[in-house]
């Protein structure tokens, strides 16, 4: 197989989920380091237009979202199995939910000492006003819905190490993000909400065992290069009867239904329940597949 290579930031809490996968399955990975705020002149060549990170790469199939970054990597390297029963939904409940919960405790936090580059940033990426006074304003009530979501994984670890059990699942991978990034940003704040929750701070430190995997540096050129010398692996099934009634070949542009929902444009490939995936001109970069989840993910005809 290819290099895995992940285009990232170290402070990133959507792609700590994917380093503790990569610590769960052994496996070897190749750092990009990104910029956090635009531009990102070495990473939107490669996703046509996607800004969000992390991003994950082989050769020339690029995987935008984690959701569909994880699912990759299970199925490309299949033990340990990580994602079990229900972990996908739990997936969701702790990207969405529960994270929304997480920005308004840590802005709330740090917020005065956020610099406003990257506050103009967010707002580009959003849509909508980054307004510190009325995160600050919102993060008592924030901080009483982390708790209670952060009550959910103490229940779950009764009787058991991990969610998933006797090991980690996707379950504990996806509800680690939000304490390991409220611990790195506001570890006050973090260490207050759960100090009632006794299984959960051992669990905090159990996941943080796992590491990462075994990663080296790469320089974003040569990422570049690697695209540029591959071809796009072999495309997954396409459903027929999906909804939508698309044909691989035609036009169409995928967006994110939240935020930074710029469309990004190509030819379909296949469409199933799991994914969307478009192929693009990428110039001089040559032809790329471009990787999307479902959930989360507009497809339209373009």
């Amino acid at each position: 197989m290819a290099d895995i290579i992940l285009h990232h930031y170290d402070t990133s809490p959507f792609s700590e989920k994917v380093r503790v996968m990569f610590g769960l399955k052994g496996l070897a990975w190749r750092s990009v380091i990104q910029p956090v705020i635009m531009p990102k002149p070495d990473l939107i060549p490669l996703t046509g237009g996607y800004r969000r990170i992390p991003v994950m790469q082989i050769g020339a199939d690029v995987y935008c979202d984690t959701q569909v970054i994880l699912a990759e990597l299970e199925a490309r390297a299949p033990e340990p199995r990580v994602a079990r029963g229900g972990d996908w939904a739990v997936n969701i409940w702790a990207d969405r939910l529960w994270f929304q919960a997480t920005v308004g405790v840590v802005f709330g936090e740090i917020g005065d000492s956020v610099p406003k580059s990257f506050v103009e940033d967010r707002e580009k990426l959003s849509g909508r006003p980054f307004d510190m006074a009325a995160m600050k304003a919102a993060a008592v009530p924030m901080r009483s819905q982390w708790r209670a979501d952060a009550a959910w994984v103490e229940h779950g670890l009764q009787g058991s190490d991990f969610l998933g059990g006797s090991s980690a699942s996707l379950a504990d991978v996806a509800a680690y993000m939000n304490v390991w990034w409220l611990t790195a940003a506001a570890r006050g704040a973090a260490e207050a909400l759960l100090s009632d929750f006794p299984r959960t701070r051992a669990w905090r430190e159990r996941v943080a065992a796992v590491g990462h995997g075994r990663r080296s540096e790469m320089a974003p050129a040569e990422a570049l290069d690697a695209a540029r010398a591959a071809e796009p692996g072999p495309a997954p099934a396409h459903d027929r009867n999906d909804p939508l009634g698309m044909r691989p070949g035609e036009a169409v542009a995928v967006s994110a239904d939240d935020y930074g929902r710029d469309p990004i444009a190509g030819a379909l490939v296949a469409l199933n329940p799991d994914r969307v995936v478009i192929a693009r001109d990428a110039g001089e970069l040559g032809r790329v597949h471009v990787h999307f989840p479902r959930i989360g993910y507009i497809v339209a005809r373009a």
